[in-house]
């Protein structure tokens, strides 16, 4: 399938985060049968005009998943742009015949183009080659908040340990992720970056869904929803129950809890959460190929 390179609005310091986003919302939300016939004539016969309508009903949601990765300290224009290119991926791999809709498919591949492009971004020793390095970085503010943990200096002992216990990370690995994320944070007031003429607070918008996120959400809640079911299929009892324990609950069992329930060792219980977990992945995996 060929590639492409398509001409989308770029945000600038002329006007700003309100003027694009102003540009964004002047390319209409598609019908789910317009975005289907769209999709088939460049599946089927390589249409740069149909990729091009498909990429720009999409804008919005790019700069809703980028303004949440604005917290990293990053300039929100190069956040927008990388955001583009996953959706271009999306939109160039998307198979409209799976059944599901462009935006839940491409979520993922704009998802991934932030991680990547704010991982390479961030100057952090060895960030990037440890799985508990990225498990912390884009996950410790939110547990933090979780376990209602508010450092005045630095994090306590107990609260390192909470925190390890529920990422399932060394405790020296909390500590040095705090240190090194604490040192990048900065005050609201602070300008995003100085070719773009807004502070950080401008960037503050209205987090109430509108209509195509709804609609976005609830498909994507009743797809995933589907495949893991499908999944779950692949697992015995103690398995199901290890996994729905561990990953699916709000308040998780610790390895100790589940241990003691069925009379093994917590590494035991380690090791059934990850073949558990491996089972449904690639049972999810088959069925979303079905």
């Amino acid at each position: 399938m060929a590639s492409f390179s398509l001409p989308v609005p770029m945000l600038s310091s002329d006007g700003g985060l309100p003027k694009y986003l102003r540009d964004i919302r002047a390319f209409p939300v598609l019908t789910p049968d317009e975005e289907f016939m769209l999709a088939k004539r460049w599946q089927e016969h390589e249409d740069v005009e149909a990729a091009h309508r498909l990429v720009t009903s999409h804008l919005r949601l790019v700069a809703k998943m980028a303004l949440g990765f604005r917290h990293y300290g990053l300039p929100l224009s190069d956040l927008i742009g990388e955001g583009n290119l996953g959706l271009m991926r999306a939109v160039k791999k998307f198979d409209p015949d799976k059944g599901f809709r462009l935006a839940t498919y491409a979520m993922w591949w704009i998802k991934a183009a932030l991680h990547e492009y704010v991982l390479s971004s961030w100057s952090l020793v060895r960030l990037g080659t440890l799985a508990a390095h990225k498990k912390l970085f884009f996950n410790l503010r939110r547990v933090k908040a979780q376990l209602r943990i508010i450092e005045t200096d630095g994090l306590g002992t107990d609260d390192v340990a909470r925190i390890a216990e529920e990422l399932d990370v060394p405790a020296n690995e909390v500590v040095l992720m705090n240190q090194r994320l604490s040192a990048r944070d900065s005050s609201l007031n602070a300008p995003v970056t100085s070719d773009i003429a807004i502070e950080r607070q401008d960037l503050l918008m209205d987090e109430r869904p509108n209509q195509e996120d709804l609609l976005g959400d609830r498909e994507e809640e009743a797809h995933g929803s589907k495949l893991l079911a499908a999944g779950f299929q692949a697992l015995d009892e103690r398995e199901r129950d290890i996994l729905t324990e561990r990953r699916l609950r709000e308040n998780p069992m610790t390895l100790e809890e589940l241990g003691a329930r069925y009379g093994v060792s917590r590494e035991r219980v380690r090791q059934l959460e990850n073949r558990a977990f491996a089972k449904v992945q690639a049972a999810v995996i088959a069925a979303a190929n079905a």
